[in-house]
């Protein structure tokens, strides 16, 4: 069973675009999205309209929730002020910017889903199995407190929009990324692919579970551009953008 898994668009139909071609590419059994369609960019709609058309099964970021139910804040940590205020301003844009039936598709998403295949559960959540906004950063002391309580084999979240893999003992903790807004000092979109194998595979390797992270080349100039000629959204999310920063 290969499942691609993407997360934290964030309005960037350019980016999305992209990926889902280069998974189309390559041999995927179905895809999952861990949330986080919207906010930031400029084609909140579009992104929604893509996922809806590819009927990619879609979980609740923290940015879907506020925008689906009308909220002023998105629920992220920002100790800058500075930062928190532009995060204002993209909620501002991306509020008068999603139609009411989007919204409603937004807060309809649900918060988690689990699958099993050959012998192995998946859970995937936005943040956490905690908390709709819990980062869950590679090493950390929340990583490790929610994967010791993990009852599931494998564990996939988004929300630190920086990719990623670490097993806690015999269970896997899985960052997908982000495609439209990295954090990795390189513009390019990124999605991991999930293999887990059946018995027949497992004759030809020693790994029941394979991922792969998957960077993708995407003209980013397009949302950079956008977002600098649009009158409410902050100049600095298009240097983001362009650096893959998140400063």
């Amino acid at each position: 069973m290969r499942i691609a898994v993407i997360s934290d668009i964030h309005s960037n139909i350019y980016a999305l675009d992209k990926v889902i071609e280069d998974i189309k590419n390559r041999n995927v059994d179905m895809i999952v999205c861990t949330g986080d369609l919207v906010g930031y960019g400029t084609r909140p709609n579009e992104v929604i309209h893509r996922i809806k058309e590819e009927k990619i099964l879609t979980i609740m970021g923290n940015y879907d929730e506020a925008i689906g139910n009308f909220k002023i804040i998105c629920g992220c940590d920002y100790p800058d002020p500075k930062d928190a205020e532009k995060a204002s301003l993209s909620m501002n844009f991306t509020g008068q910017e999603t139609t009411l039936e989007n919204k409603a598709y937004l807060r309809n998403l649900p918060k988690e889903a689990v699958f099993t295949f050959s012998n192995k559960t998946i859970r995937f959540v936005h943040g956490s199995t905690r908390v709709i906004n819990e980062y869950l950063k590679e090493n950390s002391k929340e990583a490790d407190e929610v994967m010791n309580e993990l009852v599931e084999d494998i564990l996939v979240c988004g929300h630190t929009h920086i990719p990623y893999t670490k097993y806690y003992g015999e269970k896997l903790l899985v960052n997908a990324g982000s495609v439209g807004k990295p954090k990795t000092n390189r513009p390019d979109a990124n999605y991991v692919i999930i293999d887990i194998k059946n018995e027949d595979e497992l004759v030809k390797t020693s790994s029941s579970v394979e991922v792969e992270i998957v960077e993708v080349a995407y003209d980013f100039e397009q949302i950079a551009k956008e977002i600098e000629d649009n009158e409410i959204l902050p100049n600095d999310f298009a240097r983001l953008i362009r650096e893959g920063s998140s400063k």
